[in-house]
């Protein structure tokens, strides 16, 4: 007599459940590669918010000396002159230069921001004309 062999349902069962190694591997990969690619990105993130926040002092910078500028009433003479401007933590350097306009009674005044440490970095330019009244 030849014996068979039955096969159990609880024994087909239990091949079944559960995950193959190459599958909890795939898994694997697949996260890593995400939580990677999360990682740049916050990186990136941080790095624009620094960049965001130096350009924001910048102008707070020029700003500031142009409203000096209009609260003092000043007629600032044609040339041009540096001068620090720190903001927070920043070492900041502004450069001031006055132009004359076809008007004699306005003058261009242009503020241009810099970083201390990488002066050919211009940060910000703004601009304002001014009258001698």
């Amino acid at each position: 007599m030849k014996r068979r062999r039955i096969s159990s349902p609880c024994r087909a069962q239990r091949r079944t459940a559960g995950f193959t190694l190459l599958e909890v591997l795939v898994a694997l990969v697949i996260v890593g590669t995400a939580l990677g690619s999360s990682l740049r990105a916050v990186g990136s993130l941080t790095q624009n918010s620094s960049g965001l926040r130096t350009s924001m002092m910048a102008t707070w910078s020029a700003e500031n000396r142009l409203a000096q500028i209009r609260l003092a009433k000043e007629y600032p003479p044609v040339g041009k002159r540096s001068f620090e401007c720190p903001q927070g933590t920043l070492n900041l350097v502004c450069e001031e230069e006055v132009l004359s306009t076809p008007n004699p009674f306005f003058r261009r005044v242009e503020v241009s921001v810099f970083d201390a440490e990488q002066t050919d970095r211009r940060i910000i330019k703004l601009a304002q004309i001014v009258s001698g009244s």
